[in-house]
């Protein structure tokens, strides 16, 4: 099961009383309708968390168990153009008892502060590259930690040379260490060198979406980071692929070698028939599309159902800011 809070103008829908009853669907999760109205003050049973359901259209929710060993919580799915309806890249992932957050986008600050968790809940941040949608909130969501009085040390891991450049941003924001009452631990990642976090075992691997940029660039900014990565995740029993920004569906394949038990892909940068071409091959359980480029997220039904064509022996669905999925 998962458990999934969609937010509007940064707060909780399951706080206006806009539910309905839920019905199992075929991802393992719990399904609801959502009163479109938003009028309506049914409200379904709790769950035993405590927690309601609550939908937000297009898109049915799932709704969580929190004994689930492993889960993605997607608070943000945006791509990289500014938008209404979508935060930008953030995602909470669970092992047991260990939380690791991919990508900081713009908007996830608020986004946080609005849902259950404590601000010393996370045990580190995983960067897949320095573009502002994904690294945007990152300055904000520190001072949100320092304010809120987190004392838990913090792993923060990023492409190499990207740390200089946030330990930079954050001094110019004056988010001084000397601030702060909790360490943090600066974690180079490099490409094909595994490491750990929490008891997670964290494996990079090179993507080539910023080689274009890096021809363009590089030689007039020597010192930024054109590394991009996705990430091998692997804790309490369970395999996870998170994509990040890929140049191409072949950036995933050091990954794949192993069966997954959750893919979570991003549909910006890459063409649909090809990726689904590969992931065809793969042994996965179940996938998650996030990061959708405009024209598949203007058509999140129609684009649902094509994935679920192309890829028959996956379980698949595309992300809303809020989701939560088990794996």
């Amino acid at each position: 099961m998962a458990t999934l809070v969609r937010f509007r103008n940064g707060r909780e829908l399951k706080r206006a009383g806009q539910f309905a009853e839920t019905s199992p669907d075929s991802f393992g999760l719990t399904r609801g309708a959502f009163d479109t109205s938003c009028a309506g003050p049914t409200v379904p049973p709790r769950l035993a968390s405590g927690r309601r359901s609550c939908l937000n259209p297009p898109n049915q929710m799932p709704v969580s168990d929190d004994s689930a060993s492993v889960s993605l919580r997607c608070f943000g799915v945006g791509d990289g153009w500014p938008s209404g309806d979508r935060r930008h890249s953030a995602y909470l992932y669970r092992f047991g008892n260990t939380r690791l957050l991919v990508d900081c986008g713009d908007g996830f600050s608020q986004s946080y502060k609005a849902s259950d968790l404590s601000y010393e809940a996370l045990d580190g941040i995983l960067l897949t590259h320095m573009h502002s949608d994904h690294v945007g909130g990152f300055s904000m969501f520190l001072q949100g930690l320092w304010l809120e009085r987190r004392t838990r040390p913090l792993t923060v891991a990023a492409p190499a040379a990207g740390i200089p450049a946030l330990q930079a941003w954050l001094a110019a924001t004056l988010l001084s260490p000397a601030l702060f009452g909790f360490p943090i631990r600066w974690l180079p990642l490099v490409a094909g060198q595994a490491v750990e976090v929490g008891g997670v075992s964290v494996e990079p691997a090179r993507t080539g979406h910023l080689d274009s940029l890096k021809a363009k660039l590089a030689s007039r900014h020597p010192e930024a980071c054109f590394e991009a990565l996705a990430f091998g995740l692997s804790g309490a029993g369970r395999r996870v692929v998170h994509s990040g920004d890929i140049g191409a569906p072949a950036d995933l394949e050091p990954l794949l070698g192993q069966p997954l038990d959750l893919l979570a892909c991003e549909l910006a940068h890459v063409e649909l028939t090809e990726l689904t071409a590969l992931l065809r091959r793969q042994q996965i359980r179940r996938a998650v599309f996030m990061h959708l480029g405009r024209e598949f997220w203007a058509d999140r039904a129609g684009t649902q159902r094509r994935l679920a064509a192309e890829l028959p022996e996956t379980e698949v669905r595309v992300a809303v800011d809020g989701d939560e999925f088990v794996a």
